[in-house]
């Protein structure tokens, strides 16, 4: 596969198009990314779904400056798709035959089931696990749905169900009653379905969380990932249907979508009254990233090794020099949590967010080394960006900015309070990982000591002296419950 790769999504609504970079075989990050609101279904529902020749310039012209930025670095791969403005038009064929002779692009008109799958694949493979879950990927022209079980897909639905499709056929001439009839109407084939958890893909869902998002004292501003709390979000629903422009603006939506936010809305309160849903999951992936991912792990059936994740291995790349040094932290680190978690009654499930932490804290060297902890937590609060909630992404964080001689800060804690594990954990895995880089001070080849803990005294034992690691344990803020010996042997 080509080292850069991008990728061109014609929805009915935007066109995008996104840079990719590998870093190393299943690693990658995003080199830059760009976006029109071309709606190039705009006055087709009304015409037998034949695209109109203004929306079809509009879309021109996009294209034409995204392959310009794409040649600009340099991508040696262009994967464009197109989704249900495309498919539905009988004449499909002349813009992308004139795309094709006038910019030298190839469109794929993919399916809606295929549109579904994409986007499933790049939930299934970029956010936290998650069981028995329902995509959802409201689009300008459909509506697609995918059964996520872990890495498993087990279902795709596409529905002629868009927001811009329920705008010019339902809300433009107000006939609200005639938009929800036809809305259940399409959404008779989730009959069968029993889930309790949604994954929102579409721009509606990313609209409204961020709107939500970015009007609370929620302490974490990433939507990847984020949980809105469902009764919260049904009510935001509710204000939206009933709210003029100026409201809809008050409440934190962008203008270049308000005018089809209200069909988006309905759609996903026809969904929820349907289901017996508790709970949400933002993504900030969709189909741009299952075309990219499709491509990348095409040999590994779309899924990513296992224990394997691509955020972690892409900051190891770019921004960790020594790496045997980092594992070597990261040894150290799980053997002391292996041997004391129980004394200091730390849950065991920590000892995975303890290990990357300890894998990622010396990232920040690679911007500046006497400000490396700031920078190695800044570097994991925004990159840690896939595969990991958010609870895991600020415990990571933390711990890699407090990887040195202070205990995190009661200020720190008060910030991120619901995402922090309590203060005794917290301290505990901080001592750890402080304690893990303090033994390491000398930077062996290989570690040259054994651990072991009895009668609450960890020992240290090394038939070297272990002078600068005495000297850096000393100024460590201790844990009162835990004494560090290091013993020479003979």
């Amino acid at each position: 596969m080509a080292k850069r790769v991008a990728v061109i999504d014609i929805g009915s609504n935007s066109v995008r198009m996104i840079i990719y970079e590998k870093t190393s075989r299943f690693a990658f990050h995003i080199l830059h990314e760009a976006k029109s609101r071309v709606r190039i279904s705009e006055e087709t529902y009304q015409n037998s779904g034949n695209l109109q020749d203004i929306p079809m310039q509009r879309a021109f012209d996009a294209l034409e400056n995204f392959l310009s930025i794409i040649k600009s670095f340099k991508a040696r791969k262009t994967l464009c798709i197109a989704t249900s403005a495309l498919r539905d038009a009988p004449n499909q064929k002349d813009f992308v035959n004139r795309i094709k002779h006038s910019l030298g692009l190839n469109i794929k008109i993919i399916d809606g089931q295929r549109e579904a799958y994409l986007g499933a694949v790049a939930c299934a493979n970029l956010l936290p696990e998650q069981k028995n879950a329902l995509s959802i990927d409201i689009g300008g022209g459909s509506t697609e749905f995918s059964l996520i079980n872990k890495q498993d897909i087990k279902l795709n639905i596409s529905l002629n169900l868009g927001t811009v499709r329920l705008k010019e056929l339902y809300f433009d001439t107000n006939d609200i009653d005639g938009a929800k009839k036809y809305i259940d109407s399409q959404l008779t084939q989730l009959d069968n379905i029993n889930v309790s958890s949604i994954i929102g893909i579409g721009g509606s869902f990313r609209a409204i969380s961020n709107a939500i998002l970015n009007s609370s004292s929620y302490p974490l501003k990433k939507l990847h990932a984020f949980e809105p709390d469902y009764n919260e979000f049904i009510e935001f629903l509710k204000k939206i249907l009933v709210a003029n422009e100026d409201e809809l603006k008050k409440l934190g939506i962008k203008a270049n979508r308000v005018d089809v936010i209200k069909p988006g809305a309905m759609i996903l309160l026809r969904v929820f009254k349907k289901l017996n849903i508790n709970t949400l999951i933002s993504s900030g992936v969709g189909v741009r990233e299952g075309v990219f991912l499709s491509d990348l792990l095409r040999t590994s059936k779309n899924k990513f090794p296992a224990n394997y994740n691509t955020s972690v291995s892409y900051i190891i790349d770019l921004h960790i020099d020594n790496k045997a040094y980092s594992n070597q932290i990261s040894s150290v680190a799980k053997k002391i949590f292996d041997l004391t978690y129980e004394y200091l009654n730390i849950d065991k499930q920590y000892r995975y967010e303890l290990a990357i932490a300890a894998k990622l804290c010396l990232s920040g060297n690679s911007l500046h080394y006497y400000s490396h902890n700031k920078h190695s937590y800044n570097l994991i609060k925004d990159a840690l960006e896939f595969g990991f909630t958010h609870k895991q992404i600020i415990l990571i964080a933390t711990l890699a900015k407090y990887a040195k001689r202070k205990l995190p800060s009661s200020s720190h804690i008060d910030k991120f309070r619901d995402l922090l594990p309590e203060t005794q954990q917290l301290n505990a895995l901080s001592y750890l990982l402080s304690l893990s880089v303090a033994l390491l001070s000398h930077q062996p080849r290989n570690i040259d000591f054994t651990i072991s803990f009895e009668e609450n005294v960890l020992n240290i034992k090394s038939k070297n002296s272990l002078y600068l690691a005495k000297e850096n344990i000393s100024k460590l803020e201790n844990l009162n419950n835990l004494t560090v010996k290091i013993l020479t042997e003979n």
